[in-house]
């Protein structure tokens, strides 16, 4: 890392001074606070929808298959949303009331959100994939009124077990709402032969007099649509628009509370770091979650801002996405990390697909919610031409924090540069000290974007927010450093560095390493608890098909030869240990902390 001089100034004005600005793409301004408006994140699409250029544009175009591919009109999901809002009010829900999303990317997503938020509802979000308990507990502890539930097979069944528990218990669940896709399909036909193939698997709403089990088709056919003075009455700056439950930075779950204006603003900033006000252009790649936040902002919000075309993917098939963008060129594409590896490996496969699908269209390729390893990053940007920049965030900032220049100076293994109206230092992580430049500490960032707090706890917000210097800081729990021209490059998570025999050993490192030999797939690096030296770096790695044919202590010996000339002897992993898969979350984040709680395991005995 390069130490920087501030000469003389303290070093929160040297930050304040913002020296990563004059690497800012051309026309892409240092402040536009004053240009974000105080206003109801459900305007974004009020707007779009009620302006005749783009009132009859297609807002989404479901894609379930090659052959199955819905479109919906601006002006059809707005008439739903509105109608879904009515819905709300007539059976009670209004203004801070909680209404839990429990979907997959789907046109009902964007309804049930928006038509919430019109209601004047607290929308949050569970992941798809969460059990029958998880999806409980987020019921539980945001006292959600009301469940949009997916009706397929076993996302079914635990959203039913979830709801008669809250039931049981006694929370104020007041109605689940149904819906699958069919409900997407507009063609009479269409429904049917979905319906034909996936039958089996379709549950039916049960009957429970406890709460009301509503179906989502019903709702957009029968309930009367909200009128406009009706919509809620909201302070953007004060209300909550987003609940979303997360470890936070804390380590243990948390409701983040994310204002309208937070998510309204971090929209502006986004738009702004490409091509400021462009407007009905843009066709997104949809096949980030929207259940996570990073989906919602970059993707679903930033779309409906810019009356873009959104390509909805209920999941992430390589081959799929790649058809999609051929087919409807594509401009826009974020994601993390894993699904740009799975593009690579599925066109290693297959390098003909290169020639059967055109991926030219893609302007922009933004990699989140996880480090980018820079083998992966070179490899997608010279097999597709396309450009992919690393940027980063985090749920507390709803989310996004820096991204690479898209057309100038884009580093490998940077996060890149603070967006517009965004302040970020490096700072003590115990104490409320911002610190010289060019030091290694905890990444610290303000800006309009910053939650509001953490749900029902105080001080988990005082612990991660801090006021120095007049301004009101979040810590990441990031370890990173910030060079002399203002780009910044996270070491680590704090809680994931490795101590050994009084080193720091920081795993990110030793993992862009591993991704640049020719075998490994994917890898992760923790530190194993040791009787010795407290804990030692310990590496997992996938192979790639290839190299499974070799004798393995070859490959092991190879890996290992690597790492030594490139790593300093302390850094060397201990342990190398080849697995079939690496436990990861819903959108592809490695998870560190269930390996290290597998080897805690095993030295116990329980594994």
């Amino acid at each position: 890392m390069s130490l920087v001089g501030n000469g003389g100034d303290s070093p929160i004005e040297y930050y304040l001074s913002k020296p990563w600005v004059k690497h800012y793409d051309k026309g892409v301004p240092e402040d536009i606070e004053d240009e974000i408006p105080e206003m109801p994140l459900y305007n974004f699409l009020v707007d779009t929808a009620t302006n005749s250029k783009y009132s009859t544009k297609p807002a989404t175009v479901f894609i379930v298959s090659s052959k199955l591919q819905v479109t919906r009109t601006y002006s059809e999901i707005f008439d739903m949303a509105r109608r879904f809002a009515g819905f709300l009010r007539k059976i009670g829900v209004g203004k801070g009331d909680v209404v839990a999303i429990y979907l997959p990317n789907t046109p009902q997503f964007i309804v049930a959100y928006y038509g919430s938020l019109l209601a004047g509802a607290i929308v949050t979000t569970i992941s798809i994939l969460n059990s029958a308990s998880e999806i409980f507990e987020t019921l539980r502890k945001s006292g959600a009124k009301v469940l949009i539930a997916f009706n397929l097979g076993n996302f079914a069944d635990n959203a039913r077990e979830a709801a008669e528990t809250a039931s049981k218990e006694g929370l104020p669940l007041k109605a689940v709402v149904w819906t699958g896709v069919e409900d997407a399909i507009k063609s009479p036909f269409g429904r049917l032969m979905y319906w034909m193939a996936a039958r089996k698997h379709i549950r039916k709403p049960p009957r429970n007099a406890e709460f009301e089990n509503v179906r989502f088709s019903d709702i957009v056919k029968k309930h009367r649509p909200l009128s406009e003075d009706d919509y809620a009455d909201v302070n953007p700056k004060k209300d909550t628009a987003v609940l979303m439950f997360t470890g936070g930075t804390t380590g243990v779950p948390k409701g983040v509370e994310l204002t309208h204006y937070n998510l309204v603003s971090n929209v502006y900033q986004i738009d702004a770091w490409y091509e400021r006000g462009r407007k009905g252009v843009d066709v997104f790649v949809g096949a980030l979650p929207w259940f996570h936040i990073y989906g919602q902002t970059a993707v679903m919000n930033a779309a409906i801002f810019r009356a873009g075309t959104i390509l909805v993917f209920p999941r992430f098939n390589p081959r799929l996405v790649m058809e999609a963008i051929h087919r409807y060129h594509a401009t826009l594409f974020h994601a993390v990390p894993l699904m740009y590896q799975m593009i690579l490996n599925e066109i290693e496969r297959d390098p003909s697909l290169l020639d059967r699908y055109n991926l030219k269209s893609l302007e922009a390729c933004i990699s989140g919610a996880s480090p980018l390893p820079v083998a992966v990053a070179e490899r997608f940007e010279e097999i597709t031409g396309a450009k992919l920049r690393e940027g980063y965030g985090l749920t507390e900032a709803s989310p996004v924090t820096h991204v690479n220049p898209i057309l100038g100076d884009a580093r490998p293994g940077s996060i890149g540069l603070p967006l517009p109206s965004t302040i970020a230092a490096i700072a003590d992580p115990e104490r409320p000290e911002i610190l010289p430049p060019g030091v290694a500490g905890e990444l610290v960032v303000s800006g309009p974007q910053v939650m509001k707090g953490y749900w029902g706890d105080p001080h988990a917000t005082e612990r991660a927010i801090f006021t120095c210097c007049g301004r009101r800081w979040l810590r990441t729990g990031d370890i990173a450093y910030m060079d002399s021209d203002g780009y910044f490059y996270i070491i680590d998570r704090k809680k994931d560095i490795i101590k050994y025999k009084g080193y720091s050993v920081y795993p990110r490192e030793i993992e862009e390493i591993l991704y640049r030999h020719p075998c490994v797939l994917e890898a992760a690096v923790i530190g194993k608890p040791h009787k010795d030296y407290f804990e030692i770096p310990k590496a997992f790695i996938i192979l790639k098909q290839a190299c499974r044919e070799k004798p393995i202590e070859e490959v092991r010996r190879d890996i290992m030869d690597f790492l030594r000339r490139h790593l300093a002897p302390y850094k060397v992993p201990k342990e190398i240990e080849f697995v079939e898969k690496l436990p990861k979350s819903s959108v592809g984040k490695i998870l560190r902390r269930k390996l290290r709680e597998r080897e805690e395991g095993r030295m116990r005995g329980e594994v």
